[in-house]
């Protein structure tokens, strides 16, 4: 039953960016640079140079946009993290969408519409996987864009509320306390503008402050945790420079991602969504290697 609801999932993903006018493109699963730096990527040698198993086609979309406009892919990525809880795997799949000429807002409408889009089809063409699963289909029944909006800042002054001392501004969220925002819900609810110390090189920064960055995760209802991260992307080539220059990453390996502001960018945004974890969710499914056939997690290779 899940892997059917699995199977539906990716029938309306394909679905929906086809009718929304998105074409589908394959980035490498070899790359020489990474998204987010390389300290939980997989290291392998491509014959004499370094290489790593890909975490994500977003540098590479991100190429792909300025060519065709609205893009997206949809394949295997790797996280070389020792993590051992019921959200994570190993390797997973991610749908990465790249739009041209789409800023921040527009960027969390098509989340918002894409996610929708989804659990209703679901809900539509699998109710007696989700039967058998006994889901409580009432709650993916109110799954309808618009979805509620809170600031990293009011997030933080929430939690504050709830009792939760141990986090200060400027620290990212854990579990619970992505599951206590989320249960104040009944949608899944964005999470907006973080502090640009805790988010990747290239996301563009607030027009109005220099301490967040335009970018949004959204968190799913009953304690599934994060399934989208998405952002507005730096298209300005001097400031995605100065950038790359704080993270201390190699020049030499993003030259060819730096060259593609010099000829003239466009403001571009773009996220992906973790695939195991969308279908946990939907399917009421408790731990995430059930949502895979084959799950990759820390002490698991085999079969």
């Amino acid at each position: 039953a899940i892997m059917k609801i699995r199977n539906e999932i990716i029938r309306a993903t394909y679905e929906f960016f086809n009718e929304n006018g998105f074409t589908k493109m394959d980035p490498p699963i070899l790359t020489g640079s990474a998204p987010e730096g390389t300290s939980e990527l997989f290291h392998t040698k491509y014959f004499d140079e370094d290489a790593y198993l890909s975490q994500s086609g977003q540098l590479y979309m991100e190429a792909a946009a300025m060519a065709l406009g609205k893009v997206f892919s949809f394949g295997p990525t790797f996280r070389a993290e020792k993590s051992k809880t019921r959200r994570h795997l190993i390797e997973f799949w991610m749908i990465e969408p790249e739009m041209a000429f789409v800023e921040f807002e527009e960027n969390l409408e098509v989340q918002e519409q894409y996610v929708e889009h989804i659990v209703q089809s679901v809900l539509k063409n699998c109710p007696l996987d989700l039967e058998r699963l006994g889901r409580d289909t009432s709650k993916l029944e109110n799954i309808k864009a618009p979805f509620p909006r809170i600031s990293y800042d009011d997030a933080i002054k929430f939690l504050h509320e709830q009792g939760f001392d141990d986090i200060e501004w400027g620290d990212d969220f854990g579990a619970p306390h992505e599951t206590a925002i989320a249960n104040h819900f009944d949608k899944p609810v964005f999470i907006t503008c973080y502090p640009v110390g805790i988010k990747p090189f290239y996301m563009q920064p607030h027009p109005e402050r220099d301490d967040v960055v335009l970018c949004a995760d959204l968190i799913a209802p009953e304690g599934y945790g994060e399934i989208i991260g998405g952002s507005e992307r730096i298209h300005d080539y001097e400031l995605l420079k100065s950038r790359l220059e704080e993270h201390g990453l190699s020049m030499d390996a993003y030259a060819w991602y730096l060259e593609l502001r010099k000829q003239g960018s466009v403001p571009h945004s773009g996220f992906g969504l973790g695939l195991e974890r969308t279908v946990a969710w939907i399917s009421g499914t408790e731990h995430i290697r059930e949502t895979i056939p084959f799950p990759r997690l820390l002490n698991r290779l085999y079969p």
